[in-house]
């Protein structure tokens, strides 16, 4: 079996999930996590990895070039973690796939061509864990014409897909977005908001990380003028290909729509209870948009913990199997890092791994830059 290590940490901020999984060397199908891990990032450092996602502040180049250190040295951490759990020595393993940290998501934008920029270090990583490193995923598909983003529903088609009946995967974390694996080809998008206003909102109010199950929203009252603003976001409407993150969606994007729609003085728990909302009917209406005759939904990501949206989505999807990745063999917090190990597998057979039909590239890409291991003695 070939080994790789998938690491993920995404628009949540809230910490580094990381597996090591076996793939068959030929066809390059997962064939088993071997080992997961999460740590939590201090909070000094999702503080400055937020703080970066907006413009503005003193000396931000050298602000990040020393989180993506920071972040690197997380991420070697984890591996640590990884190869201790399993037993596996780190000669073993092929390669680690990073995503980095996106701390801005411009396709196509400004010039035409625009970037998404994911921070880190791999040639740190490389360094510190001794094992050959694969980041920078997202720029050969922008360079391509592509949004960089969603990657992984070409991941999600690989290891979801192949039922025979029509499902979608909905992976919930600071964004949300869809695979839709139909007879016709594979598509895939960002819905908008996944856990981030929800998250911002409990911090806010709670001084917690996010609503643990849901249980905020869950005793607040939907304010349908609320929710009638949120949703006027012309980002909704546009057609696929289509991707967002903390650019589009931030606090000044929800203070502005509080304000307009008279609700700066509303309880917490009824915005919190209309975000939530948000989350839910941007995914159900996009299906009924995109995908009428669904008839499973898989979650994965964050989301796939908060019971109160689960709930939501059995409520409005009667005829469809609502659950989360784990009832197809794959814990949903797991996913995307093992997602990420793939990629880094597809790499180093120079396999391409975009699916334009998604992105909107020119054609399929080979995605990822590798740092080599270190020479040892």
């Amino acid at each position: 079996m070939m080994r790789c290590i998938g690491l993920m940490s995404g628009t949540s901020l809230d910490g580094v999930d990381g597996v090591l999984a076996a793939f068959d060397p030929d066809s390059l199908q997962p064939a088993g996590v071997q080992a997961h891990v999460h740590q939590a990032f201090a909070p000094s450092l999702s503080q400055e990895l937020l703080a970066l996602n907006q413009p503005g502040g003193t000396d931000e180049l050298q602000r990040a070039a020393l989180a993506g250190n920071a972040l690197a040295l997380v991420y070697a951490q984890v591996v640590a973690r990884l190869l201790e759990q399993s037993g596996c020595p780190a000669e073993q393993v092929a390669a680690i796939g990073a995503h980095g940290q996106t701390v801005r998501h411009r396709p196509q934008a400004l010039d035409g061509i625009g970037y998404s920029l994911q921070i880190g270090n791999g040639a740190l990583l490389a360094e510190r864990c001794g094992i050959t490193t694969v980041c920078d995923f997202r720029a050969a598909d922008v360079a391509a014409g592509g949004q960089g983003a969603p990657l992984v529903p070409a991941f999600h088609s690989s290891c979801f897909g192949g039922s025979g009946v029509a499902t979608a995967v909905l992976n919930v974390g600071g964004i949300a977005n869809l695979t839709l694996l139909r007879p016709q080809g594979v598509g895939g998008f960002d819905t908008g908001p996944g856990n981030m206003l929800l998250d911002l909102w409990c911090a806010r109010h709670w001084a917690r990380p996010f609503d643990a199950d849901g249980a905020r929203a869950a005793t607040g009252r939907v304010r349908s003028d609320l929710l009638a603003e949120f949703a006027a976001d012309p980002y909704f409407d546009l057609p696929p290909p289509k991707s967002s993150g903390r650019d589009h969606f931030h606090a000044r994007w929800l203070d502005e729509r509080l304000r307009r729609a008279g609700c700066e003085h509303a309880a917490p728990e009824d915005v919190m209870a209309t975000l939530a909302e948000l989350t839910v009917t941007c995914v159900t209406e996009a299906l009924a948009r995109h995908m009428p005759g669904v008839r499973r939904l898989r979650v994965c990501g964050g989301g796939a913990f908060n019971s109160h949206l689960m709930r939501r989505w059995r409520e409005l999807l009667p005829d469809v199997d609502v659950a989360t990745t784990a009832s197809d063999g794959v814990p949903p917090d797991q996913v995307e890092a093992l997602a990420f190990a793939w990629f880094a597998a597809l790499r180093l057979a120079g396999r391409t791994a975009n699916l334009p039909a998604v992105t909107g590239a020119r054609g399929p890409r080979v995605l990822g830059a590798i740092h080599a291991a270190p020479q040892r003695r």
